[in-house]
């Protein structure tokens, strides 16, 4: 089963007019939908990714490919009750 982020729309590179939106699609049945996000630089986010493949999290194949935020932002609507969590983290540059 695919966990990636389901992309409705993105503004085109250098048309940053409309923000980045994410929308939850169908779950399958007896199982609840999850989204990930690792928002951060090319670097760290595939080291994230990486990361989470060593500890049989997530496959890397599994993830979307990598998208530039647009200058508009990010748009992530939830569903009725859903909640949210935010786990920040500095990384050691090399």
């Amino acid at each position: 089963m695919l966990c990636l982020p389901y992309l409705v729309s993105s503004a085109r590179r250098g048309e940053a007019t409309d923000p980045l939106l994410l929308a939850n699609s169908e779950a399958q049945p007896g199982r609840e939908r999850l989204r990930h996000l690792v928002i951060g630089s090319t670097e760290g986010v595939r080291g994230a990714i990486n990361h989470l493949h060593l500890l049989q999290y997530a496959e890397q194949r599994e993830w979307s490919r990598l998208i530039t935020i647009p200058r508009s932002g990010i748009l992530i609507t939830p569903e009725q009750g859903e909640v949210f969590s935010l786990l920040r983290r500095d990384r050691q540059l090399s």
